[in-house]
């Protein structure tokens, strides 16, 4: 099997490929002698009668794992060389562990016999067109993968014997390291400790990932590498999945925890097999141990962070308070198709309405799935907050949590005296398991059965006395809250609050609101608060019909000014229309329909003013001669709207034209006979 003379002429006529592979670059790093002996298998080849032209060296999968022949380029390059007839043979130093898979193996060796490949190795030299030699490769597969399977199962008993005692070295975060016995300390580099440390800070000040990158814009942020760059600190910009991978690591809280992830295998359409990771959820490790080592925060801090980031994952349904100014955002649902409603801002006025997503995306829509003016709910729900938050109800609400707390005190109290007599049944049906004699196997079984009954039935009841005091609400501090309610509308309306901390505040309260359309002027709101109790107000779909004092304004100001003007004079004055936008061209004319506020093109004067055809006609002139006299201002007047003339008439003025009119040398007068009057 070993001999030379498997190689033919045939075989050297071709070319001989020299397959060098490690599987981590750890491997490459460390075991330099196992690489070192497989690029030595040139000099085999060549002793074997190749050329030095005619020996290639494929060395592309230098730290790549076996596993799988998808992930490995230079396996696929060989096995397209062997299928293409240009290899005469394939040299490894074991040549049954080209691949993990016994399947690819198996694929290979088939090829390898239909091109007339030899595979040659440290053991001897393999023609697949004999059985025997394709035998002899076909078990040293199979045992080499059983082999791979032994050794994984011991390495993984052991891992997870470690891992189960906070043993197992894992490799740290930025953040910390392990000291020279192997304990995890809190990095010792205070600029690391202080990067990380302000991480957690601005996230419990801001409440967003994304607003800690902010933070950190201008800001380098530490790292240290892993595998084979082991221990090596860097610095660079802090992105988004750097912080999230942060704040989501129980290591920072002091917790050890192992089998957090799991990965499963997949085959795509190609054929190629990947290995897809996932997070498990937090009951699902296999092993947590909190206060396991010093962290940068608690374990409280912990569990808050990982549901302030639920909170904030709008892909699952959450709706997080947004910085736009609508105070029910995220919160409020159309009470006909029961969709949410998004918000729709006004480009013009930067103002908003609460629109049913389901109207905008779906044809189908309920008839009554309609818009409202985010000012006209928001100041309803405002009110009833505020009136939620005073004194009185802050006193009515402390009473009520006393008593809850009572109430929770005494049910401690049951679940302590039944854990105390679940452990004296358990102490007893022990005691008398030990005193049977061991060669009595019958009483024995059975007295051994009723003391696993009973350690079963004292774990229950540790655990339901444990759920009941993870259950129990904290009860806040009475003069502090009382002093809170009496500051509330002080700080809501303080112009340091912002929109985002009220609806912060709102949604402490009030979990949801559904709006449901009356008629085409009001609307009913339904509040469901967290306590559980419910209110229902009605409301209008819009805000007040336009000001009075507005309507005004425009009925003065119409003969002076155009409708741009007039609706710049009013957003000045801080008006707003009844759907609370700004004033606009087309809202000064609906107001001018509305009220009837019709244009003066025929009689735009006032009382005690004439036109210039009016002026005309008394003086007996052509209008034209008058309109000099009004540019220069030799006769008084004023220019209205549409910049006609509006001139003060009284008799004493009419006789002072008319006498000079009687006075002017050429005057244009009117002709019967032509209308555009001539000088006389």
């Amino acid at each position: 099997m070993s001999t030379p003379e498997k190689v033919s002429a045939s075989h050297r006529s071709r070319k001989a490929v020299v397959y060098v592979r490690q599987s981590t670059l750890l491997q490459v790093r460390e075991n330099t002698e196992s690489t070192a002996r497989q690029y030595a298998l040139v000099e085999r080849a060549a002793d074997l009668g190749w050329a030095r032209s005619d020996i290639s060296v494929v060395d592309a999968d230098l730290g790549v794992s076996g596993r799988f022949s998808g992930l490995r380029a230079g396996f696929q390059q060989l096995v397209a060389r062997v299928c293409l007839g240009e290899v005469g043979a394939v040299l490894g130093l074991e040549v049954s562990r080209l691949a993990r898979s016994s399947a690819e193996f198996a694929r290979l060796l088939e090829f390898a016999r239909l091109t007339d490949t030899l595979l040659i190795d440290a053991d001897g030299i393999y023609d697949l067109a004999d059985f025997n030699d394709r035998l002899v490769l076909g078990l040293k597969s199979t045992m080499s993968e059983a082999e791979l399977h032994i050794l994984a199962g011991r390495l993984h008993g052991a891992r997870n014997a470690a891992a189960e005692r906070g043993e197992l070295r894992l490799p740290l975060p930025v953040g910390l390291v392990y000291d020279d016995e192997g304990q995890i300390i809190i990095d010792p580099d205070q600029e690391v400790q202080a990067a990380v440390a302000d991480v957690f800070a601005l996230f419990e000040e801001h409440g967003s990932a994304l607003a800690v990158v902010r933070a950190f814009a201008r800001r380098r942020f530490p790292r240290r590498d892993t595998g084979v760059w082991d221990g090596r600190l860097r610095w660079g910009r802090l992105t988004h999945g750097r912080v999230t991978f942060i704040l989501r690591n129980p290591v920072y809280a002091g917790a050890y925890a192992f089998g957090r992830q799991t990965s499963a295998r997949r085959v795509r359409p190609d054929g190629t097999v990947v290995t897809a990771t996932s997070r498990r959820a937090r009951e699902d490790w296999k092993v947590l141990i909190p206060d396991h080592h010093e962290g940068y925060i608690s374990w409280q801090q912990y569990l808050a962070i990982e549901a302030k980031l639920a909170a904030n994952r709008t892909s699952t349904g959450a709706r997080p308070p947004r910085e736009g100014v609508p105070l029910c955002q995220g919160i409020i649902f159309c009470g006909s198709c029961g969709f949410p409603m998004g918000t729709r801002y006004r480009r013009a006025d930067n103002t908003a309405d609460y629109v049913c997503t389901r109207a905008q995306s779906d044809a189908v829509t309920t008839p009554n799935c309609h818009s409202v003016a985010a000012a006209a709910v928001d100041p309803v729900i405002e009110r009833l907050l505020l009136s939620a938050l005073t004194p009185e109800q802050v006193r009515l609400a402390l009473t009520a949590a006393d008593a809850l707390h009572q109430r929770h005190h005494r049910s401690h109290r049951a679940a302590e005296l039944a854990l105390e007599r679940a452990r004296w049944e358990a102490d007893r049906a022990e005691r008398a398991f030990l005193q049977v004699e061991p060669e009595n196997r019958l009483v024995a079984r059975t007295l051994e059965k009723r003391w696993e009954d009973k350690l079963a039935a004292l774990a229950q009841s540790q655990t339901a006395l444990d759920d009941l005091i993870a259950s129990e609400p904290a009860l806040p501090e009475p003069a502090r809250l009382t002093a809170l309610a009496q500051d509330l509308p002080r700080l809501w309306n303080a112009p340091t609050t912002s929109a985002k901390d009220r609806k912060r505040l709102l949604r402490t309260l009030i979990a949801d609101i559904t709006i449901r359309h009356v008629d085409h002027a009001r609307a009913h709101l339904g509040i469901r608060w967290h306590t559980g109790a419910t209110d229902e107000v009605t409301c209008d779909r819009r805000t007040n019909r336009n000001p009075t004092a507005a309507v005004e304004i425009v009925r003065h100001l119409l003969d002076t000014r155009s409708d741009a003007e007039i609706a710049d004079h009013l957003n000045t004055l801080g008006f707003t229309t009844g759907n609370c936008r700004a004033f606009t061209v087309a809202s000064i004319r609906h107001i001018r329909a509305q009220h009837a506020i019709g244009s003066r093109r025929n009689n735009p004067t006032v009382p005690g003013e004439i036109t210039v055809p009016q002026a005309a006609r008394i003086l007996g002139v052509h209008e034209s001669t008058i309109y000099p006299w009004l540019r220069s201002g030799e006769m008084p007047a004023r220019q209205a709207r549409h910049r006609r003339w509006c001139i003060p008439w009284n008799d004493e003025i009419a006789q002072y034209w008319k006498q000079r009119v009687a006075t002017e040398s050429r005057i244009r007068r009117p002709n019967p006979n032509n209308e555009t009057g001539q000088a006389v």
